[in-house]
């Protein structure tokens, strides 16, 4: 029998799986749904940068929302309410007669994507333990669904079309809700959950003010660089993987390749933390991220196989160490209320790389400046490692 503790954490990380994989599905598909719709080849992908930025920004925006909601009501209702839209949303999209329709399908799975962090990572670490293996693990299961996004997209666009990219995994999580919610209803989650309603004893560790200071500077720049690499990686290897293959299934799978190993990183970087200070594993991370982004804008085929690999695995790398960081000075109680702060600043700002990345691409200048504004932006990371404080 698998005890309930275990059926908890699988939700709550096939939750993390699906979150990704569903926002980014237009990054594969919007290139052929601009087509369906009459943009030319020539500018169907940039056209239809545009429609994805809505559902980015509230993707961060309705956090703050979703952990009132997990306050006043449950953390685990919310979990519910999270699979169920996400699949509707998804299926709605899918269904789309016009542009605007894709827009407003692509803004409902925002909305109901921006449930999972504050009230998922929140229930990850509410218990305490090893808090650097479970987010590290949790985090392989996201990135997993980045990895996931190009790679099923890309084969249900060879087999069938955009539309059912969306409607196939909208199905699929409809199902997994029901799922979820017949295991929420039982007596045993009933006690599982009962944690969420218990006053945390413990107050904001010393050293908090700076700690989140750091907290918001890395948050701000890694969600440029987040959002970047994961919605133009797909597409830079459309474009600059020619020499190995031009089927958009091939390069949707290199893309889920990059995505699935650099994930794991997050297990590595989680026992580390579990081990050693916080802020000497951000520092070296941070130092080796400007490098091989700027390296990425520049090199083509199996090069930039592997420089995307290594950037994509710091990238990814770096994503447990905030949630550590805030797992040791913010009480559990208060922990939703900055979680989802995090993520409306984090995913904002990734909003703003598509944004710059849209500027930059119909302006002429390529992926070499878009690139070169990622390394940019993740210098900023270096600096807010030295910033936090020592006992981290």
């Amino acid at each position: 029998m698998i005890n309930s503790s275990k059926f908890r954490f699988f939700y709550i990380n096939f939750g993390h799986f699906i979150d990704h994989m569903f926002m980014l599905i237009f990054a594969k598909a919007a290139f052929n749904a601009g087509i369906e719709f009459g943009i030319g080849k020539e500018k169907a992908y940039v056209e239809m940068i545009p429609y994805g930025i809505p559902s980015l920004i509230l993707f961060g925006a309705c956090a703050p929302i979703a952990a009132f909601l997990a306050d006043k009501w449950s953390r685990s209702g919310m979990m519910t309410v999270f699979f169920f839209g996400i699949g509707l949303a998804s299926i709605i999209t899918g269904l789309a007669q016009s542009l605007l329709q894709i827009g407003i399908g692509l803004a409902l799975i925002g909305v109901f994507a921006s449930i999972y962090h504050p009230v998922g990572i929140a229930m990850l670490i509410e218990r305490g333990g090893k808090i650097g293996w479970l987010l590290g693990m949790n985090g392989v299961w996201g990135n997993m669904g980045v990895a996931g996004a190009p790679l099923v997209t890309g084969y249900i666009l060879t087999q069938y079309d955009w539309r059912m990219a969306f409607i196939i995994p909208g199905f699929f999580s409809i199902i997994l809700g029901i799922s979820y919610l017949l295991y929420n209803k039982s007596d045993v989650v009933g006690t599982v959950f009962s944690s969420e309603k218990k006053e945390d004893p413990l107050g904001f560790a010393p050293g908090w003010q700076r700690a989140l200071i750091s907290l918001f500077l890395v948050t701000a720049a890694g969600g440029f660089v987040f959002g970047g690499m994961t919605f133009l990686i797909p597409r830079l290897f459309d474009i600059r993987m020619q020499g190995i293959s031009n089927d958009i299934a091939v390069t949707g799978a290199l893309a889920a390749a990059i995505y699935a190993v650099a994930a794991f990183t997050q297990l590595l970087v989680g026992s580390q933390i579990d081990k050693r200070s916080i802020k000497s594993v951000l520092i070296f991370i941070a130092c080796s991220q400007p490098v091989f982004l700027f390296l990425m804008g520049v090199l083509t085929d199996y090069s930039l196989f592997v420089v995307s690999l290594l950037a994509m695995g710091f990238v990814f790398g770096q994503i447990p160490i905030t949630d550590a960081v805030l797992s040791q000075y913010i009480p559990d109680k208060w922990r939703t209320k900055v979680l989802s702060i995090k993520f409306l600043i984090n995913l904002l700002i990734g909003a703003g790389a598509l944004i710059t990345a849209r500027y930059l691409l119909s302006s002429g200048s390529g992926f070499e400046s878009v690139m070169q504004s990622l390394s940019i932006s993740a210098c900023i990371v270096l600096f807010a490692a030295f910033l936090l404080p020592k006992q981290v």
